[in-house]
């Protein structure tokens, strides 16, 4: 089965849900008697205990002190939020523009070392030029309906961010499906401009770019959905609705392990520069 980031999240929570039902029955409370001593209805109890709705950090403190287990309410806090913050979805995320988001994070960049990306539908972001971001971002706009559509200006932002690639203490592996190269989202100009950017990029001493041949054979894992891994510790998941933020070291495993069977079936050299160059001869 593929690897499912929002049921990633989910199970996070159900982590906090478990503990926090076996808190209370280690107490010997009933779903009433807790909802009673924490002065709201029982209904929310087992919500929370089914983990359809998430606790505050005040429900947690709440629930610890009527389960006498004040000392555990701080680690399962922080439990919680991190739950939480594995799955941001988008439209909180494109409240402030389309620009305001390729400008968050400014230090997570600055402080991987060693970036793996792995995209089977589009040109990495690292990788874009302004034409082509330009194009994937207005897609993005019309779809979310986002109100302020400044993707003109966040691709150029996209743009400023990838010149991380020229700077010294990074490496860049890239895994990308020949699929990729195919699909136009910009003018044919721009989507010819992006796909001669890989031939420059992808020679860089510092960049590792490999490409899956759609004709590939008895490959080790099917095209997944994007992921970006930073050192080893953090994998941020792009979905429709939202994207995941994954630190938790055994999901970091998986994604590592899926990342190095895809990166085993990509070509690269002159043999990835050669599909660049077909997809190039296909749009005229």
């Amino acid at each position: 089965m593929p690897l499912s980031p929002s049921s990633s999240a989910q199970a996070a929570r159900e982590v906090v849900a478990q503990r926090l039902r076996d808190l209370r029955k280690s107490a010997g409370l009933t779903v009433a008697e807790l909802a009673s001593r924490c002065n709201w209805h029982h209904a929310k109890t087992s919500r929370i205990e089914n983990a359809r709705t998430a606790p505050t950090a005040t429900d947690i403190r709440l629930w610890c002190r009527a389960c006498d287990a004040v000392d555990q309410a701080e680690n399962l806090i922080a439990q919680s939020l991190h739950a939480e913050s594995m799955y941001t979805e988008w439209r909180t995320q494109v409240r402030a523009g389309l620009k305001a988001l390729q400008d968050s994070e400014p230090r997570l960049f600055q402080d991987t070392e060693l970036f793996r990306v792995y995209s089977s539908t589009l040109v990495p972001g690292l990788l874009q030029t302004e034409g082509y971001a330009a194009g994937v971002l207005s897609i993005s706009a019309r779809f979310r309906d986002v109100q302020l559509d400044d993707s003109a200006e966040a691709a150029r932002a996209r743009v400023d961010r990838s010149r991380i690639i020229h700077e010294r203490g990074h490496r860049f592996v890239f895994v990308v499906e020949e699929d990729a190269l195919r699909h136009q989202i910009c003018g044919t100009d721009e989507m010819a401009a992006q796909l001669g950017y890989l031939l420059t990029a992808g020679a860089l001493p510092q960049v590792s770019l490999g490409i899956i041949p759609m004709a590939a054979r008895e490959r080790a894992q099917w095209p997944r959905e994007t992921f970006h891994v930073y050192d080893d510790r953090l994998v941020s998941v792009e979905l429709v609705s939202a994207r995941v933020r994954i630190t938790q070291p055994s999901e970091i495993a998986l994604y590592l392990k899926a990342f190095e069977q895809l990166r085993a079936d990509a070509v690269y050299g002159a043999e990835a520069r050669a599909l660049v160059l077909r997809a190039i001869e296909a749009l005229h």
